[in-house]
């Protein structure tokens, strides 16, 4: 086990999907292909989820539109060209978030947003994977119950 996994408390994967350029490309091979149980979100008809239990095996599956994963990391709709676009997002529910947050920043990885509470009251810090997957680490409420 690596060092970093020792230092933060991952209890559960808490949502996970693909980051898509065009709604209606995804929900073409999402929705019409594959047949999964998506929806538009209330309010946002551009990011297609699922129910909570629809699809077994995540907690939270979406279909988040780039543009929107660039608003929730740097306040702008557009990417910043010098980071690689990403293909898909996870989040990963932990413990202690302040504490996570914490260990992140002093072993020095690049944090796009810091213990932020969202609009919805989940609480997030976001940064890049190497491999480009946009990984939140939450504490998600309403997931703890």
């Amino acid at each position: 086990m690596s060092q970093l996994l020792a230092e933060i408390e991952v209890m559960f994967i808490a949502g996970f999907g693909p980051i898509s350029r065009s709604t209606e490309t995804s929900a073409a091979f999402y929705l019409q292909a594959l047949g999964l149980p998506l929806k538009p979100m209330e309010g946002n008809s551009d990011y297609l989820v699922t129910e909570e239990g629809a699809l077994s095996g995540a907690k939270h599956f979406a279909v988040w539109p780039l543009a929107q994963a660039a608003t929730s990391c740097f306040g702008t709709e557009q990417w910043p060209d010098e980071l690689p676009i990403p293909q898909g997002w996870i989040e990963y529910e932990v413990r202690d978030l302040d504490a996570a947050t914490q260990v992140l920043a002093d072993k020095g990885f690049r944090l796009l947003v810091a213990n932020r509470t969202e609009p919805w009251g989940q609480r997030v810090t976001r940064l890049l994977s190497p491999e480009g997957l946009i990984t939140g680490l939450t504490f998600t409420p309403w997931l703890r119950q």
